[in-house]
């Protein structure tokens, strides 16, 4: 009798730091036999506690441009391993500890688009180890990537 399926959530948001956290992932997804999934969250810009009324801007459909761009650069590395893409509105750290549920892994980069560049890690990386119920991996830039740019493990 077979045992459940294992499954992989990676966080992606374009940045070279998530695709080098999604090349990760596949490569494990591929290891281990695991399903994957890539999720991207977006959320409505804020000014001063206010939605920001931007007429016309589609954040949902931005979102899943830069999720199935950020497939179609990444996956080709391993043709073999579908990837299911979620698109989902809301708090990123939130949503993704959300996705993880029941996962054997979350996996994300140590930086997004966001933030300090000289940070160790970013706010949605040390959210997700501070309260994910799996483990979760953090990829560091220059980590791990399958473009030949580090041979080093993370």
């Amino acid at each position: 009798m077979a045992g459940p399926e294992r499954r992989i959530v990676v966080g992606v948001d374009g940045s070279d730091s998530s695709k080098a956290a999604l090349r990760w992932a596949i490569r494990q997804a591929k290891l281990t036999g695991s399903s994957l999934e890539a999720v991207i969250v977006w959320q409505r810009p804020y000014i001063f506690g206010f939605a920001a009324l931007l007429d016309g801007v589609d954040f949902e459909a931005i979102a899943k441009r830069a999720l199935t761009e950020t497939l179609a650069e990444v996956s080709s590395l391993e043709p073999g391993i579908k990837v299911r893409p979620l698109v989902t509105e809301g708090i990123v750290a939130e949503e993704l500890l959300h996705a993880a549920e029941g996962a054997d892994l979350l996996v994300v980069g140590s930086r997004g688009e966001g933030g300090c560049a000289s940070a160790l890690l970013g706010s949605v990386s040390l959210h997700c180890v501070q309260h994910a119920h799996c483990p979760v991996l953090v990829l560091r830039d220059g980590f791990g990537g399958c473009d030949g740019a580090s041979g080093e493990q993370p």
